[in-house]
């Protein structure tokens, strides 16, 4: 039986590898209220800081209104430059976020410093509570609940903060994404 449980673990801590892995591997993507630096090698008045809008979009000259929300600098530097090439030839543009702005998760309750906190790796609950300065003595550790909103529903995850910190359960111990929110009740 011990062995089997173990296994499980080993397969949960495996699998929670790989999607951290995978997130680390795919870029920062980029959100509303992001603020970027866009270039156009040589071409000084095209040289703007461009923020994200609320929608996801942003417009820049020569290259029109276009979305960015969900896309990585490098998909959203191809893209500006497809548009600019058909107006200046060879135009190489540079993409850099300026400040993340768009990218946070929020932790509420009774931890020391609650508040939100900047999405700039992949982060998970334990993290999130200890950018958080942790939990207060007097919070309900084992009633922690995740809310996520996947499209239009919100989703509550039940998180035991005593079950992960003895090793148990660490499955549970979820990467967060961007507008996730920890309770600490």
């Amino acid at each position: 039986m011990k062995r089997a449980v173990r296994l499980v673990l080993v397969f949960a801590l495996a699998g929670a590898h790989a999607l951290a892995v995978h997130a680390a591997t795919d870029g920062y993507k980029l959100q509303p209220g992001d603020l970027l630096q866009v270039v156009v090698w040589k071409e000084t008045d095209l040289q703007s800081e461009v923020l994200i809008r609320p929608d996801g979009g942003i417009s820049f000259a020569l290259a029109g209104d276009m979305q960015a929300a969900g896309l990585t600098t490098d998909e959203l530097r191809a893209e500006l430059e497809t548009r600019v090439r058909k107006l200046v030839p060879g135009g190489v543009v540079t993409v850099s976020v300026k400040a993340p702005n768009g990218n946070r998760v929020f932790v509420i309750g009774k931890v020391n410093r609650p508040g939100d906190f900047p999405l700039l790796r992949p982060i998970d609950v334990m993290q999130a509570i200890s950018m958080a300065g942790g939990v207060t003595p007097f919070a309900s550790t084992n009633s922690i609940r995740v809310l996520h909103r996947d499209g239009v529903h919100l989703n509550s995850v039940r998180f035991r903060y005593n079950d992960v910190t003895k090793g148990r359960h660490l499955e549970q111990n979820i990467l967060l994404q961007s507008g996730d929110t920890v309770i600490v009740p």
